[in-house]
């Protein structure tokens, strides 16, 4: 049985009048804000995950790196990512969502203006996985957001537009790499991410709500009154009480625990090993294509405009994925994105002795590869409850994240042995038939919120 597109986060926490009403009833300008303010951070974070990718070729010949060394610079950023994602991000679960974001951006503000001024590798590397801690807990965080603001039926699409956004932060990276490389330096790239993400602090304080549900079940000061001012911005009725708590957690590693449950364990493993596949190959998708598109034959220019395209297909990818995901179960449909980003990669690199071919299929793989990530963004969350639902995505992301780490380096290191563009592609290519294959054992996991809430 395929797990639905468009399941609803589990559990009425909040009060079964307000949780259902969230989730039946139509989207207030207030949800869409808070998704939409969740879709500029992502958007922030993908600049600053790829801005390596983008300005790899340009610090390597500065500082004389190998291919070797510059897969570590590449895999530093997901390095922090994992650390950020396994131990910030559970924090959103026992102190909020909300101030674990505006922290972290702060982190990832701080790393990348540093980054600018970084005077040799051992520091750039250092700061990569300082930036990388900040924007692992943004990213889980903001996609539970996210997702606890959309109602039922456009919860699907709200975590999709969270990976399109990311696809657009990574996009705009491109650009302004291929714009300011040749006429300021790498660093000024680095320079402008920073710029941007520190501007992102106050955004982020001033319109982005904390999550209602973390509200009602871990009921820190004022909870009731900070939920009625929610409810009142999104035109429903306040709550006269909070309503009795359904679960009960003393700290970060009971939710750690749970999610290794005898309910949950089936699903976290699978949903972990899939989390592993998809993002090693991803990375080394939009790590490694500008730099191995210069060793196919292609220009920097060309290799930087193949790169950027892959996140031009994947803003589209993501948002097609959420669409798909209204009429079709979002197992079928992320399979489909997976046999099709494995199918494409060969044609790819064997067809960069024509540029056009090969930035039309670079695209249409970056809308494909963006979307398998999207679609597991929004499996994951709809497995767990509210008080591990930061903790639930955060490990998966951090368990992704070491696929992440691996993949650039392991490339770097087989470039150096000697394999070809070819022959990576191709090995990327069975990592996600291997992936698409995992998620038929993928069932839906039991949601205890939900059996809990139904009994008020």
């Amino acid at each position: 049985m395929d797990l639905p597109s468009s399941s609803p986060a589990p559990g009425p926490v909040t009060g079964p009048s307000l949780r259902a009403a969230l989730d039946a009833g139509p989207m207030s300008r207030f949800q869409w804000g808070a998704i939409a303010v969740c879709v500029v951070l992502n958007m922030l974070d993908g600049f600053d995950v790829l801005v390596m990718a983008f300005t790899g070729k340009a610090v390597s010949a500065s500082w004389e790196l190998s291919s070797s060394e510059l897969g570590l610079l590449l895999s530093a950023g997901l390095v922090g990512m994992a650390l950020g994602a396994m131990f910030v991000a559970p924090w959103g679960d026992r102190i909020g969502r909300r101030p674990v974001i505006l922290g972290c951006l702060a982190v990832a503000a701080i790393g990348m203006l540093l980054s600018s001024v970084s005077q040799s590798p051992a520091q750039l590397g250092a700061l990569r996985v300082l930036t990388g801690v900040g924007i692992g807990g943004v990213l889980a965080c903001s996609n539970v957001i996210a997702g606890e603001y959309a109602s039922r039926r456009w919860r699907g699409l709200a975590v999709s537009l969270n990976s399109a956004g990311y696809a657009v932060g990574a996009t705009v990276g491109g650009l302004l790499a291929v714009s300011m490389i040749g006429q300021f330096g790498w660093r000024s790239v680095f320079l402008a991410g920073g710029l941007a993400t520190a501007a992102a602090v106050p955004l982020a304080f001033f319109r982005l709500p904390e999550s209602v549900d973390f509200l009602a079940s871990r009921r820190p000061k004022r909870a009731l009154e900070r939920i009625n001012a929610l409810a009142r911005r999104m035109g429903q009725p306040p709550l006269q009480a909070l309503p009795e708590p359904t679960t009960v957690r003393t700290g970060i590693g009971a939710g750690f625990r749970e999610l290794l449950s005898p309910a949950l364990r089936r699903a976290t493993l699978l949903l972990w090993s899939a989390f592993f596949l998809v993002m090693a190959g991803f990375y080394f998708i939009t790590s490694w294509t500008p730099t191995l598109l210069v060793e196919a034959g292609l220009s920097g220019n060309q290799g930087l405009t193949g790169g950027t395209l892959l996140n031009v297909g994947g803003i589209f990818g993501s948002a097609v994925l959420g669409a798909l995901a209204a009429r079709f179960a979002l197992r079928s449909v992320l399979m489909a994105y997976l046999i099709a980003t494995a199918v494409l990669l060969p044609a790819f690199i064997a067809s960069t002795s024509w540029p056009g071919l090969a930035f039309t299929l670079g695209a249409v793989i970056g809308l494909f590869a963006n979307g398998s990530v999207a679609g597991l963004y929004a499996l994951t969350p709809a497995t767990y409850g509210t008080g591990i639902r930061a903790t639930g995505l955060g490990s998966a992301l951090a368990i992704g994240r070491t696929g992440a780490i691996l993949a650039p380096t392991v490339a770097g290191g087989l470039l150096d042995s000697g394999w070809t563009p070819q022959e990576l592609y191709l090995a990327v290519s069975v990592i996600y038939l291997a992936t698409a294959a995992l998620l038929l054992l993928l069932r839906p996991a039991p949601a205890p919120d939900v059996r809990l809430a139904t009994a008020h």
